[in-house]
């Protein structure tokens, strides 16, 4: 046997110093009562105490693991240890236990065994009185020992798994946090009225002046930092998505220092059991949108108008060089000549057209929701 790997795997069902359970006061008490002993016990060790994780017959909580009985189980896991009388047998003559309270003379422990087949500790009974146990009882302790660790393994599962539910909802709440939009959720009764139940912080990257307990009180507030115009036009989109369970989406307006920002709200209805509608959604900064396309109508009206000049002279050129059926050298110099200088044009709006897409890029790209 491993101690090490023994303690890593008694301390990974954090079963010490924690309170009584009525299902194991329950084995402990059969027990007794099949082996018709004063005092029965739930063992738990480590390197350094042996703890009673419940108790009958006995007032103490815990010895020191030097003095138990249940440390000569820890190598022999499918064997129940039986001492018929303690004062003639030389492991245990000398012990505290069987000179003093309680007075051991009789002992039998069946060993708790985990599913890396170490030993937690033992269900056992005691005697203060010499006698014997029989092959029945025996079994009956092995039995009930089991029954000990299917309840010890539960409970481990549930917190194992009640740790991890708290680690995804705390890394849940991390990513929420840090999103650069407002996750909500907004229920909707039958009468049309409105709350929202969840609002996460990164609003505040939104709207970094409101204060967001104020907003789950008062759902109206969203509305006051619109545009008025676009009030109406949302709520018709939100009465629409609840009424036609469809999804939302609705861009409108807020209100900056600078000006107006263009949001959007999206989200997805679903029906709850008391009827009312919950919607799970975001608020989302979406102002580079309108910029970008700002950006492109701008690049269809230069296109469009400012080197439409130039094209049409080049065109006009391309005209008279196909009307013409002979060309002297000097028209071939004056044809080269206007177009070296319908070329000099095309390039000063091409050179100026790239800066100012440039920087227009640079402000869409580098665009921070406010």
């Amino acid at each position: 046997m491993n101690e090490k790997s023994r303690l890593a795997d008694v301390m990974s069902y954090n079963l010490f110093d924690t309170p009584p359970e009525a299902e194991l006061d329950e084995i402990t008490e059969l027990a007794s009562l099949i082996c018709g002993t004063p005092i029965s016990l739930i063992t738990i060790l480590d390197d350094r105490r042996q703890w009673f994780k419940s108790k009958k017959g006995l007032s103490t909580s815990e010895t020191d693991i030097n003095d138990s009985f249940c440390q000569h189980t820890l190598h022999n896991p499918d064997e129940v240890l039986v001492v018929n009388d303690a004062l003639d047998d030389p492991r245990f003559k000398n012990s505290k236990l069987v000179l003093g309270d309680p007075h051991i003379r009789f002992y039998a422990g069946a060993p708790l065994v985990t599913k890396q087949r170490h030993v937690l500790g033992t269900l056992c009974i005691i005697d203060r009185k010499p006698r014997e146990i029989t092959d029945e009882q025996k079994q009956a302790l092995q039995i009930l020992a089991k029954k000990v660790m299917d309840h010890i393994e539960l409970q481990k599962t549930i917190l194992n798994q009640h740790s991890t539910i708290k680690l995804n909802t705390q890394r849940l709440i991390k990513i929420t946090e840090n999103i650069p939009l407002g996750i909500f959720e907004l229920r909707v009764n039958s009468e049309g009225n409105m709350n929202f139940v969840f609002l996460s912080k990164g609003m505040k990257r939104l709207h970094p002046h409101l204060e967001l307990d104020e907003w789950l009180k008062d759902p109206t507030i969203g509305f006051s930092l619109m545009h008025p115009d676009d009030i109406e036009p949302l709520k018709l989109s939100l009465q629409n998505s609840i009424v036609n369970h469809v999804d939302l989406y609705h861009e409108y307006r807020v209100k900056d220092e600078s000006g107006f920002h263009w949001h959007a709200m999206s989200g997805k209805p679903e029906r709850a059991e008391n009827g009312e509608t919950v919607i799970y959604g975001s608020f989302t900064d979406v102002t580079h949108h309108f910029e970008y396309e700002a950006v492109l109508e701008q690049i269809a009206f230069d296109i469009s108008h400012v080197l439409r000049s130039p094209i049409t002279s080049m065109l006009g050129i391309t005209n008279l060089l196909g009307t013409e059926k002979k060309l002297s050298e000097k028209r071939i110099r004056e044809y080269s000549k206007y177009i070296q200088i319908v070329a000099t044009e095309m390039e000063e709006f091409t050179r100026s057209l790239n800066a100012i897409y440039l920087e227009k890029s640079k402000k869409v790209t580098n665009y921070t929701p406010q």
